[in-house]
């Protein structure tokens, strides 16, 4: 039960549809469900505006998918789940229908939402090689009801290419600046952008990259006012931050419920 439903129901009490014993009876609900090798957290969604995403990456299909099962069980209609390699994600297809986006290694159950943020969100990446982690922060970051715009391989090594986008830049409400190498594309636009930047270092380049650490201290080191960095290759977590910026300013719909 997330947000939005525990608001609804405490409408439909103050209208008289409902009784505060019903209403008490759905809050009593267990807060998470012992599967044996998982406890989901049923009450995440109305602690945190979005419940539990799952983790997919050292899990088995078989473990996925009875995580998922259970979820849908206790009323969860969406359900996002991240770094599924692409025979995992045929296993859990066997079983379950979802939506799997290659790209970014991440599936996700149910109907995609209609957008609910206020703006924008431009996920933009340095090179190409940077858009699997590109990818899993716009998919993420779409689930969770949100416009997203993407502008690929517009790094520093050809500037112009970003420029080109500069009205994209300007107008967008959160911005994801996904790099590898030596990251500079989180201060470059940091210093064009009058909204929060997210900064996502990859590990991706040669070797003193240090598989995205340089990327990583860069970004933390930039003189851009406004950018935030998340881990290395973390676009899940970008995404999701961005969502949390883009819905700020009341009680809006949960999209993943």
């Amino acid at each position: 039960m997330d947000k939005q439903e525990v608001f609804k129901l405490l409408l439909a009490v103050s209208e008289h549809e409902i009784t505060p014993a019903q209403a008490m009876l759905h809050l009593k609900q267990a807060p998470f469900a012992d599967i044996g090798y998982a406890k989901i957290d049923l009450h995440r969604g109305l602690r945190q505006g979005i419940p539990e995403v799952i983790y997919g990456a050292e899990k088995t299909a078989e473990q996925i998918v009875g995580i998922v099962q259970t979820m849908l069980q206790n009323g969860q209609k969406r359900i996002l789940i991240t770094r599924i390699e692409p025979e995992k994600a045929a296993e859990i297809a066997n079983t379950i229908p979802f939506a799997y986006h290659a790209d970014g290694r991440i599936g996700f159950v149910g109907k995609m939402p209609e957008p609910s943020g206020h703006g924008t969100i431009v996920v933009a990446t340095g090179g190409t090689s940077d858009l699997p982690v590109a990818e899993e922060a716009a998919y993420t970051a779409e689930t969770l009801g949100n416009r997203v715009v993407r502008l690929y391989d517009v790094g520093v090594s050809g500037l112009h290419r970003l420029l080109a986008h500069i009205d994209v830049i300007m107008s967008a409400s959160v911005i994801i600046a996904v790099a590898g190498m030596e990251g500079a594309l989180a201060s470059v636009i940091g210093g064009l952008a009058d909204c929060p930047v997210i900064a996502v270092p990859t590990s991706v380049g040669y070797g003193a990259s240090f598989g995205g650490i340089s990327a990583l201290l860069s970004m933390l080191n930039s003189c851009a006012s406004g950018v935030s960095v998340v881990n290395i290759d973390n676009g899940f977590g970008a995404g999701y931050q961005a969502s949390q910026i883009n819905h700020i300013g009341g009680l809006h719909e949960n999209t993943i419920s």
